[in-house]
């Protein structure tokens, strides 16, 4: 019963709005209270942002980072507010100069694709290798066309290394979520919102050229371009085909076949013979 409740609880929120989510969640949540835990876990909502009290940088907030109600900074790598009984969960002495490293370099990947937004990366140690969460957050507003907008890209990514440390067998799980609201007087409203998952794995050598840092980027990178160009074909495009073949417009105006009019010169010509009888 308990598992049925989960399932039907994941299959209604991945029918939901992005831009609704912790609304329906919070809802979802006073229904079956008993399984909040997991399904905090295992539905993504849109990202936090927050800033670093020692740094002043901004970070993202998301179950990766959280302690209780306490959130950590991958730039100081402390909590806040902090914990009273502890350091809280980090990572190893050995893991946090990787995650300082991704953390700089994903910042420029950042800036390089999304020319703005903010960027976390979160690692932490598992029995055999360790795993990370990557994390991008862009807001629009008083665009051209969209009034608000946000992207919110989530990349969770398992690493396992061979006995040797000469290859690593990296998982991925990536889910993109996208909201758009159109709002201008001569295009109309409408509220384009939407979210995709996709998996890959991917078994890379490991060396001073392919190091872990150029294997998990790359791996990163090339699935967030083939899901923005599916997003492109599934909500874009279809949308506008869809628009398309409801009214089309030629330039000039509209322009009907030659039958159509015929067709309707002769219908009005019936009608008016008849009201004419009618009359009589």
């Amino acid at each position: 019963m308990a598992d049925e409740q989960v399932t039907s609880s994941l299959n209604i929120m991945r029918r939901m709005p992005p831009k609704d989510i912790e609304d329906n969640l919070s809802g979802l949540l006073n229904l079956v209270p008993e399984h909040t835990d997991e399904l905090l876990q295992r539905v993504d909502q849109p990202l936090q942002v927050a800033t670093c009290p020692e740094t002043q940088r901004a970070y993202l907030l998301c179950d990766y980072n959280r302690d209780g109600d306490s959130y950590r900074s991958p730039w100081s790598n402390k909590y806040d507010p902090p914990i009273e009984d502890g350091d809280g969960f980090v990572p190893s002495d050995a893991l946090r100069p990787l995650e300082m490293q991704f953390n700089e370099v994903f910042d420029a990947y950042r800036n390089l694709y999304f020319e703005g937004g903010v960027s976390s990366v979160y690692l932490w140690d598992l029995p055999e290798g360790f795993a990370g969460c990557f994390l991008i957050k862009k807001d629009v507003a008083g665009q051209r066309f969209v009034r608000d907008g946000s992207w919110d890209s989530i990349h969770v990514m398992e690493v396992k290394e061979t006995a040797d440390k000469k290859r690593a067998t990296y998982k991925l799980t990536t889910t993109v979520m996208l909201t758009m609201k159109v709002e201008k007087d001569a295009i109309g409203d409408s509220d384009l919102s939407g979210s995709l998952t996709r998996q890959e794995e991917r078994t890379c050598d490991l060396n001073v050229e392919n190091t872990h840092i150029s294997n998990m980027g790359k791996l990163i990178e090339d699935l967030e371009i083939s899901m923005r160009s599916n997003m492109d074909g599934i909500y874009i495009q279809k949308t506008r085909e869809v628009v398309n073949g409801i009214r089309k417009m030629h330039p000039g105006g509209p322009q009907q076949g030659g039958a159509f009019i015929a067709d309707l010169s002769g219908a009005i010509l019936k009608h008016g013979a008849n009201r004419k009888q009618d009359s009589e």
